[in-house]
C-alpha cells in the first residue's frame, strides 16, 4: 500500500521534538515493513508503546496439518457453519494452511471484544461475508461493511466490534460470518496494475477512490488497564498495558488497514473466455493471490463458451469461496461453501454445464479465490466439514 495518509497532530519534520500540554513528550513509534526498506507509518503517542505492565501466560494456538490427505478435488461445507465461537479472535476456525498463509471462517456469537489483537507474524484479509461493524486501531477507527475486503498490515493493534440487532433487507437477522485470509508476505496491489511511481493504472479494475482508510482518530487519553494478545509462534501472547494502544494523538504514512469493497471490483471481460489473473485483486509476493469474481457480461464471440474449460493447475492449489449468486460451472456448492482443486488434479465445470453456458449473456455470481504456489494443507479442524462425495460429481 503506497497511499499516503495523515490524521490528527503531527511536527511538521519526522523524529523531532513534539511536545504534550505538559511539556513533555510525545512518544513517537515507526510502524515498518520489509525491515526500514518498505512503506511504513509514523505514530504519535502519549505513552510509551512499550511499557508492559504484565505478562500473562501463553496460548497455544497450534493448528494440526494433516499432510497425508489423499490427492482430491474437495469440497468444504461450511454454508453448514453455525456460529464457531464466542468474539473475532475465539471464532477462527483455520480450515487450509501452508507456510505462507492460512484460511479461517469466523462466524462469532459475541459483537465486541474487551482486549485487542496482533498479528505479529502475518498481514490479514478478512471478506466480510455477511455483517457490518468497525474495526479500531492506533490509526483510527474504520467502517466495515458486507462484501468488504477489510486489508490489516501484520503488527497492528486492532479489535472487531459489530452492529448489534442486524437485518437484512427482507427484516430477516444478520449473522456475521467472515473469511480470513492471513499472509506470511505483505498483502499488495497487484504489479501489473501500478505505474513505477506506485499509482493505480487506468485499466486497473478498481482505483484509489475504492480504497478506504479509518476515517476517524479516536484516541483515549485516560489511564485504562488493556490487554493486547499477540499471535507468533503457534502461540497467543498476554501483555497488559495501563493505557489504551488508542492513544494516538496523530500518526501519517503508507501502512495502515484499509478496505476494499468487492462491489467496486470492476470486471476485464472479452470475446472469448478471460483467464483467472484477469479477476486478480492482491498479490501476496511469492506465496498466493486473491481474486475477486463478479457479475459480469460474459463473452461476445458468437461461438463463445462461457463455461470455463478444464484446466490443470500444475503450480497452484485453487480454492475459492463462493458468496453470492448463481454458480453456473458448479453444481451442489451453497452460499458459503469452498471447494478446492490441488495441484496436479484436472478440474473444470461439472457435466451439463459447460453446454449449458452458451448463449448465456451475463452471470450475477460473487466469489473470492485464493491461488496458492505451494500446497495447501486440510486442517483437522476442516475434517468436519469435508463433502466425502464431492470428487465423483462429475460423473453424470
Amino acid at each position: 500500500m503506497s497511499y499516503y495518509q495523515k490524521m490528527g497532530q503531527i511536527p511538521p519534520k519526522r523524529h523531532t521534538q513534539f511536545r504534550q500540554e505538559d511539556g513533555s513528550l510525545y512518544h513517537e513509534q515507526l510502524v515498518s515493513s520489509r525491515g526500514f526498506d518498505g512503506i511504513y507509518t509514523i505514530l504519535y503517542h502519549i505513552n510509551p508503546p512499550t511499557k508492559i505492565k504484565k505478562m500473562l501466560e501463553p496460548i497455544s494456538i497450534k493448528t494440526e496439518l494433516l499432510k497425508d490427505y489423499p490427492l482430491q478435488p474437495m469440497h468444504l461445507k461450511t454454508s453448514l457453519s453455525e456460529r464457531t465461537g464466542g468474539d473475532f479472535l475465539e471464532a477462527r476456525i483455520p480450515l487450509l494452511a501452508n507456510n505462507e498463509c492460512i484460511l479461517s471462517i469466523c462466524n462469532p456469537s459475541k459483537n465486541t471484544m474487551d482486549y485487542f489483537y496482533k498479528n505479529g507474524e502475518h498481514d490479514e484479509v478478512i471478506y466480510m461475508h455477511d455483517g457490518n461493524g468497525y474495526l479500531y486501531c492506533p490509526q483510527g477507527k474504520l467502517r466495515v461493511k458486507k462484501g468488504d475486503y477489510v486489508v490489516i498490515p501484520r503488527t497492528t493493534v486492532y479489535k472487531m466490534e459489530f452492529d448489534e440487532n442486524q437485518v437484512d433487507e427482507n427484516g430477516k437477522k444478520v449473522e456475521v460470518r467472515m473469511m480470513i485470509t492471513e499472509s506470511r508476505a505483505p498483502i499488495e496491489t497487484v504489479n501489473r496494475y501500478r505505474n513505477k511511481m506506485g499509482q493505480l493504472l487506468e485499466h486497473s479494475p478498481y482505483c484509489e477512490r475504492d480504497i478506504h482508510p479509518p476515517q476517524e482518530l479516536v484516541t483515549e487519553k485516560e489511564p485504562k488497564e488493556t490487554l493486547i494478545k499477540t499471535k507468533k509462534g503457534n502461540f497467543l501472547h498476554q501483555h497488559v498495558y495501563d493505557f489504551s494502544p488508542l492513544d494516538v494523538v496523530g500518526w501519517d504514512g503508507c501502512l495502515y488497514p484499509y478496505t476494499l469493497s468487492i462491489y467496486d471490483f470492476e470486471p476485464i471481460t472479452g470475446r472469448i473466455h478471460q483467464p483467472p489473473p484477469v479477476h486478480q485483486t492482491f498479490q501476496a509476493e511469492g506465496g498466493f493471490v486473491i481474486c475477486s469474481f463478479v457479475p459480469r457480461l460474459f463473452d461476445y464471440h458468437p461461438d463463445a463458451i462461457p463455461a470455463p474449460y478444464n484446466h490443470s493447475n500444475i503450480d497452484s492449489d485453487e480454492v475459492l469461496f463462493y458468496a453470492e449468486g448463481d454458480f453456473m460451472s458448479r453444481k451442489g456448492i451453497d452460499r458459503g461453501s469452498f471447494t478446492i482443486h490441488p495441484g496436479g488434479i484436472v478440474h473444470g465445470p461439472h457435466p451439463g454445464t459447460y453446454e449449458a453456458s452458451i448463449g448465456k449473456k451475463d452471470t450475477h455470481e460473487y466469489a473470492v479465490m485464493v491461488d496458492t504456489f505451494r500446497p495447501l494443507y486440510l486442517t483437522k479442524q476442516a475434517l468436519e466439514y469435508v463433502d466425502a462425495n464431492y470428487a465423483y460429481s462429475w460423473l453424470e
